[in-house]
């Protein structure tokens, strides 16, 4: 066999359709686009969720585009189980949890939830506490101090 005597599989290879070549080719005339109209134009594209001049479903139901606050406020969250590093009667902050590995960095707010509890006396520094994580701080003795700093523009 030689590589001149190759050939395709039969069936594998189409010849592209001829339109517009009388109509003895069942594709004269109007070339296969039916008669008149947006879609019998050359150029025509249709962009996706068109529906014809209606109202697209898209636009129908705000629900399903979502929506994004612009002014959302992101915490670095901690939880009170993180803060059995830290021994009995230490003043934690932002400084010292970015030190101990718990938050990235001090960019961000700083908010203390209740998961994990807490069994020793600490003065937490934060800017939001949830009630049930103040509860339990005071609960074991410790000082929950809010601090509010200013907003970075």
């Amino acid at each position: 066999m030689r590589q001149d005597e190759l050939k395709p599989a039969p069936g594998s290879r189409k010849d592209r359709k001829r339109v517009g070549r009388g109509d003895g080719s069942n594709n004269g005339t109007y070339s296969g686009r039916g008669c008149k109209g947006q879609k019998s134009r050359a150029g025509f594209r249709m962009r996706p969720g068109f529906e014809g001049g209606q109202l697209p479903l898209i636009k129908r139901l705000p629900r399903k585009r979502g929506f994004t606050n612009i002014f959302r406020t992101e915490y670095s969250v901690v939880n009170l189980g993180s803060l059995k590093g830290f021994e009995a009667g230490s003043e934690i902050n932002a400084e010292a949890l970015v030190a101990a590995g718990i938050i990235k960095s001090t960019q961000q707010p700083v908010k203390v939830l209740a998961e994990g509890g807490i069994d020793r006396p600490l003065t937490v520094k934060a800017n939001r506490f949830s009630a049930a994580a103040k509860a339990q701080i005071e609960a074991a003795g410790g000082k929950a101090e809010e601090v509010h700093e200013p907003e970075a523009v």
